[in-house]
Order: structure tokens, then sequence, then C-alpha cells
């Protein structure tokens, strides 16, 4: 038998966080155990009818059933580009400022390939998506970890990151309205990430995927309203999230054309182009979906109000969010995260995520998700208020 042995790059990653709860969730759920899961951030709300027509009529056609160009249709792009006018006043050129993406986490994945040397660093928020530090080590590279804290809203302090650091950095990733701690961003701190990325030479990487996905009549900025912004970096999206299209893989990325063009290159030589079909499909979710996303965001406010109103009634001390369909909530004194995401899935067989899982300065903190029908979070917290210690 061959003797296999990892690359160091894979054996440097962590676990993926998703995969060891899904472990613990099974071997709870073989006890018979009923699940209430408001781990992962998968909409639990079906693609709009419409979509799936347009997806079907397309799948008729044979024409798109072969390779897809890299860069995606141009009417894709037409339909990016108009949809980022509409909704941030942002004008982009749809031939080289606009990126179509099979799903934004394989852009998040690839781009550190595109501009990270080995022992390069990438400023990476903790608290954070754990595919930016993922993909950072997969490229070689060195992520240095922004504490994001409470007392200061969950935004990285700039002005901590020692010069030498600095200097050393080729990339940022940002991600506003956040996962997981659901902070939100204002022009004037994206004001200071522009000035602090020209002042060192940094490309932004700004994930934006819930951009959409707000309530209490919040409106989040792009990172590409700010000026100089397309100077320096790029923004992620997705339609997972907005037009609840998690399985069917389709985001973009828009901003900087060289940063855009590099991640094309890389695209081409690792991947195809997303199947025609979904292309289209994506097109009609651009143009003509502002009524269902507004539906979609009025179910996740319900359910928002319903988890915060109640846990508070049990005297648990949490924000309200304003953005994103999660909670970020603080755990009682004498727990882990990971101890008391275990206890949950144990006592009460609640599936929550540990914030550890999201980097060192997660500890404190379980995600919740609003992924599931309103009446099944009232039955999470009668079980919290009956079955937890």
């Amino acid at each position: 038998m061959v003797k296999l042995k990892q690359s160091n790059r894979l054996s440097n990653l962590p676990p993926y966080l998703f995969a060891k709860i899904d472990e613990m969730k099974r071997r709870v759920m073989e006890e018979g155990v009923d699940i209430i899961d408001l781990g992962i951030g998968d909409p639990d709300l079906p693609t709009p009818g419409h979509i799936i027509q347009r997806l079907y009529q397309a799948a008729q056609d044979p024409v798109n059933h072969r390779y897809a160009s890299y860069n995606g249709l141009a009417k894709l792009r037409e339909a990016i580009s108009k949809w980022y006018e509409r909704r941030f006043q942002v004008k982009l050129n749809p031939e080289s400022e606009v990126l179509p993406l099979i799903g934004s986490k394989e852009g998040i994945g690839h781009a550190p390939l595109a501009f990270i040397n080995e022992g390069d660093i990438v400023l990476v928020p903790d608290p954070g998506y754990p595919v930016y530090r993922a993909a950072t080590l997969l490229a070689g590279g060195e992520p240095y970890f922004m504490p994001l804290r409470r007392e200061n809203g969950f935004l990285p302090e700039l002005n901590a990151i020692s010069h030498e650091v600095a200097r050393k950095a080729k990339m940022m990733f940002l991600n506003y309205p956040n996962n997981p701690t659901t902070a939100t961003a204002s022009k004037e701190f994206f004001q200071e990430v522009v000035r602090f990325a020209q002042k060192f030479n940094i490309i932004i990487c700004h994930d934006a995927a819930y951009s959409e996905v707000t309530f209490d009549g919040y409106r989040a900025p792009s990172f590409l309203e700010v000026e100089g912004a397309k100077e320096v970096g790029i923004e992620f999206h997705s339609l997972s999230k907005t037009y609840n299209m998690t399985g069917w893989r389709i985001g973009f990325a828009v901003g900087n054309q060289e940063v855009l063009a590099a991640l094309l290159r890389v695209k081409t030589n690792l991947d195809s182009g997303i199947f025609q079909a979904i292309q289209y499909a994506g097109i009609e979710a651009l143009t003509v979906s502002v009524d269902e996303t507004r539906k979609t965001v009025k179910i996740y406010q319900e359910r928002r109000d319903t988890l915060v109103k109640s846990l508070k009634e049990l005297g648990w001390q949490l924000i309200r969010p304003k953005a994103t369909f999660y909670v970020w909530i603080p755990i009682p004194t004498g727990y882990t995260s990971m101890e008391f995401a275990s206890t949950l899935l144990q006592k009460a067989g609640i599936v929550t995520t540990p914030g550890v899982g999201f980097g060192e300065h997660g500890e404190g903190f379980i995600r919740v998700a609003l992924t599931v029908p309103e009446e099944r979070i009232k039955e999470a917290v009668e079980r919290i208020r009956t079955k937890m210690p």
C-alpha cells in the first residue's frame, strides 16, 4: 500500500467547522433526538418560482449544456452591472469590472492564489468566515488576525496593526454585514479602509454576501460606494442569501479590473464556467426579484424578533441584529463556546455554532441561524427554558 502524506498546506488547515458540527449532530440524531438545527446558515425558504422556471426554460436549450465561458455570459455581467447601479449607485464596466463566480466562496478561495506568495501576510478578521483563513493557508500565506471586539462594534482597529505587519501584508479580507457577529460597517469606516490600503499597498477583498438581508429600514452600503475603493479592491456578492439559492452556486466579484483579471486567470486554470442555464436564472433573479427578497427579509425579521424577545425574557443578554440572518449570543459564564454548544445539543437537541470555530476572538459566543420556521424557534426557546441547567 502506498504511504500517503498530506501536503504541509493541507495539514495546516484546521478541521472545517461545519463538518465537525455535522458529525456531532449525526451522533445525536442516531440516538433518536429531534434536532432543531440553528447551525449552518442555509436558507430554509425556497428559491422564488419564477427563477426556477427560468432555469427550466434555459435547461431545455441544448446550447446551454456545453462548456460555459469562464467570465460568464455578457447578459449576466450586464445584469450584475445594472443591479449594482440600481442598488448602490455604483457604475461598473461589465466587460472588465464584473466577474461571475461559482458561488462567492469559490472566488474568495481563489483570490489569494492570484497574489499571495509563500510567507506573504493576509489580514483576516477574527472571528470571521473560516474560508478567509483557509484560502490564505492554501496559497502559502500567513494569516494575521485582526480582532473583532464587541467594544469596538466588531470592527477591526486598523491603527492597532503595526507598520511592520502592514508593510508585509498583500491582502485584507473584510465582511459587512458581518458573519458571524452580525455587525455592520459605515461608509466612514470604509473610507478609513481605503486610506489604509492606499498607504500600505494592500488589496481589499470585501465579502458583502449579506448586504440585502437587513432589518428595521437599515440599508447596508457597498464598499465600492467610497471614493478610491475601486482602486484598491473588489467586492464579493452571492445570490445564495438574497434569493435563497445556496445550492445553485452562483455569485460574482466586482471592482478593480486588475484584481479581477488575475482572479479570472486562476479560475481558467482550475475550474470551468457556471452552467449557462443557472446563469440565465441568475439574470432573472437580479432583474425581477425585489418583491421576493422583501418577503424573505420580512420572515427573517419576524424570526429574529421572536428569538431575541424570548431569550431576553429568559435573562439572556444579546444584541438585536440589524442585518444577516444570524444572532451572535454571549454565552453564560462557566462554559467555553464549544462546551455550551455541545450542552445545547446534548440536553436540548439544538444545534448552534460555537464562536471559537470562527477564530480565537469568537470565544464567549455562539452563533444562531434564523433558518428554521418561527414555530421551531419558539420550540427551541422552550427547550432551553425547560432542559438547560
